[in-house]
């Protein structure tokens, strides 16, 4: 049976703008006079952005729209997939969503729920996907990030032995924080080329090289009391509000008294947690509060050779209904103009990374570390692995992380392992064989950095 295509009824929906239209309603207002189209489309954006950075990314949508053509609106929320899951199931999706995850973009590319780009393939931001035998760019970077990082406290320095802090907690996407570290382990340990194989699927979740990681991962954390690891399955990434604040809002796992530790792993976006930052010398970063930043392989396991990979995220443009403006719209948003525009309505430690080195960036330590990496110090920029696979997948790696900090011995972490694997079967990543047919090619996950 061949499903409806709901672009076709979405835009069957849109207002019908013709000049006998616009006549009509003049003469039923007016006496006399000429006949001016002043009806103006409204394409509509939604994303995962909200609080200060929604406000910054509708303000630059405002700016963006010169009085010229359709207007924008800007939808935030932080349940970005089972809204767009709804409207889609609905027959009424936006014009344009901004997702981070290349698996669930690569599901709705095959699916032809996106339209296909005239912008060429930009591994690993936005590589090209084969659908229907041919090879398209369905989706572009707006914003982009750097996790590959190490937050700690000035004076503890990169030599002394880390108190790790660790929240879980996400709402729905609770485990997170953990992926981010299997990920960053199997990286610098076993290098990007392994790193790409298990993240398209090519590479078993039993192997040596990913089961590694895991209990790389528990050696690092080290011993902990069971109130420890209830503290941090419960607490959010962002940390604890303190009570006696007028305003109560997160401080950053640092500056959370409970969990009393000295170095967090998380990405370069928790910075406007420790802002108001002076420069430091001596290889770190100070980002404010008495913390620092320096990058991840300090700090984990690996040969020396793969120092220079950097695990990085994003979050992508896709166009989702079959109006030529929203193609037009995506373009811009991907252009110069709006990203000097969001950089100037955004507050400095919220301010975006931009994948091309000409772009505006932000200027503070910890940031202006980070941008230099994405845009040209690093050598290799691989994509956050879980993002890349089919939500199912990464839903699964998030479910194992959280039992696994429970309980990490080694039986527990065979059968989830073993669990993990099964999945992926389900899933279509192991293919005929190995071959992966769901997934993206390993060569997309990971690249050099560009200037574009």
């Amino acid at each position: 049976m061949t499903r409806p295509d709901p672009r076709r009824r979405n835009l069957a929906r849109r207002p019908v703008r013709t000049a006998l239209a616009c006549c009509l309603l003049l003469l039923a207002a007016l006496a006399g006079g000429g006949c001016v189209d002043r009806s103006r489309e409204t394409l509509v954006v939604l994303g995962p952005w909200t609080g200060a950075e929604g406000t910054a990314f509708e303000a630059m949508l405002k700016r963006l729209d010169d009085g010229t053509g359709e207007t924008y609106t800007y939808k935030g929320t932080r349940s970005l997939r089972e809204t767009l899951v709804a409207q889609l199931e609905a027959g009424d999706p936006p014009d344009v969503a901004v997702l981070n995850s290349l698996g669930e973009l690569t599901e709705y590319a095959r699916d032809n729920r996106l339209e296909p780009l005239d912008t060429p393939g930009h591994p690993p931001w936005a590589p090209r996907v084969d659908v229907n035998g041919s090879s398209r760019t369905y989706w572009v970077p707006l914003k982009v990030d750097l996790k590959s990082l190490v937050w700690s406290r000035t004076g503890g320095g990169s030599s002394a032995r880390p108190r790790w802090c660790v929240g879980m907690a996400s709402q729905a996407t609770s485990g997170w924080p953990g992926t981010d570290w299997i990920e960053d382990l199997l990286l610098h340990r076993s290098g990007p080329a392994a790193y790409a194989r298990w993240a398209t699927g090519r590479l078993s979740w039993r192997s040596p090289e990913v089961r590694g990681a895991w209990t790389a991962w528990a050696e690092l954390l080290g011993e902990r009391s069971k109130k420890s690891v209830d503290l941090s399955l419960t607490t959010s990434y962002e940390g604890t509000s303190d009570p006696k604040a007028a305003r109560p809002a997160p401080r950053g796992l640092l500056n959370s008294p409970e969990l009393d530790c000295t170095h967090e792993h998380q990405s370069a976006f928790i910075r406007y947690l420790y802002a108001n930052a002076k420069g430091e010398e001596g290889g770190g970063k100070r980002a404010g509060g008495g913390v620092r930043v320096d990058p991840s392989a300090r700090f984990l396991p690996g040969p020396a050779t793969h120092d220079g990979a950097y695990e990085v995220a994003g979050d992508m443009a896709a166009v989702f209904s079959g109006n030529p403006a929203a193609r037009e719209l995506v373009e811009r948003l991907s252009g110069g103009e709006a990203r000097r525009l969001w950089h100037e309505e955004a507050e400095p430690e919220l301010r975006p990374f931009f994948p091309g080195a000409g772009d505006p960036q932000p200027t503070d330590p910890g940031g202006g570390e980070a941008a230099a990496l994405l845009t040209g110090k690093a050598e290799t920029l691989c994509f956050d692995a879980s993002d890349a696979m089919p939500p199912a997948l990464r839903d699964a790696f998030h479910r194992a992380v959280l039992r696994y900090f429970r309980d990490p011995s080694g039986d527990r972490l065979d059968t989830l392992l073993g669990q993990l694997d099964t999945v992926r079967a389900e899933t279509g990543l192991q293919g005929r064989g190995t071959t992966g047919h769901n997934s993206l090619p390993p060569e997309a996950l990971c690249a050099p950095p560009t200037d574009g």
